[in-house]
């Protein structure tokens, strides 16, 4: 679903998986390419009411708050499921990802995508209100050019919506010391680059130009993905995290989602 990069950046978290076996874009693109056939096997629309519905909720309602009647891009778009809810809300939506196979799926819905890589963005500067990218930057070693590039396409004054994976959550332990998932029969998780990035390290890789405006943290109390498949829990959970994403407790939230706000020329 990510653009990637193979080779290492002094600004990489020290709790990271290797990057993919040959060390390649090629390599990349085929995992996302083989992850796109069952990518949506467990997401709206064949599951309307799971885990993976409840993070793109929080994920969407936060987009929808800044770029709401205003052109946004997002960077990793995959096959398309958050791109077309942001479709419907905003000005304009544009998507990039580096896998023909997730484009494929995300064409078939109507939706104006390109293949290219978030670390060489084509798009002109300051073509976007509002760039996002939920579940990317921590498959990028060279974190801080993504960043660049995001903000360099953001018109100033725009917002730039950062996802990362933070170690200090109930999901990064489980992702730190459980076993790999798995994308198919043949391939788990681990044979993609990822990186961990702690709330308090996130303003440390910012790019000159941009400050931390705030957050949401998504995923906080919820254990595991499987707990939201028995209703009564699935509904405890699902108030839980929406009344504690905007709160202090985002900062345990496995995935941190910095609201990056770029200054005025």
């Amino acid at each position: 679903m990510a653009s990637l990069r193979s080779e290492r950046s002094d600004s990489e978290s020290a709790l990271c998986a290797p990057p993919a076996a040959d060390g390649s874009r090629d390599a990349n693109r085929a995992y996302y390419d083989e992850f796109s056939k069952t990518y949506e096997n467990h997401r709206r629309p064949n599951d309307a009411g799971g885990y993976h519905a409840l993070v793109d909720d929080l994920e969407i309602d936060l987009c929808a708050r800044y770029g709401k009647g205003l052109d946004v891009l997002e960077c990793g778009c995959g096959t398309g499921l958050l791109l077309e809810r942001i479709a419907g809300f905003a000005r304009s939506a544009t998507g990039i990802d580096l896998s023909p196979g997730m484009l494929e799926l995300a064409r078939s819905r109507g939706l104006n995508v390109h293949e290219g890589s978030i670390t060489d963005l084509p798009f002109a500067d300051a073509s976007f209100d509002v760039t996002c990218s939920f579940k990317v930057l921590a498959h990028i070693p060279d974190i801080g050019k993504a960043l660049a590039e995001m903000t360099r396409v953001t018109r100033p004054g725009g917002v730039i919506l950062a996802e990362f994976y933070n170690p200090i959550s109930l999901r990064g332990l489980v992702k730190r010391f459980g076993p790999a998932g798995k994308i198919s029969d043949r391939t788990k998780e681990s044979a993609v680059y990822t990186r961990f990035d702690a709330p308090w390290a996130v303003e440390r890789i910012l790019t000159p130009g941009t400050h931390l405006e705030s957050a949401r943290g998504i995923r906080i109390v919820t254990p595991a993905a499987a707990a939201m498949r028995l209703a009564p829990v699935a509904r405890l959970l699902t108030r839980a995290e929406r009344a504690l994403c905007d709160s202090p407790a985002r900062a345990l939230g496995g995935f941190y989602v910095a609201v990056i706000r770029k200054r005025l020329a």
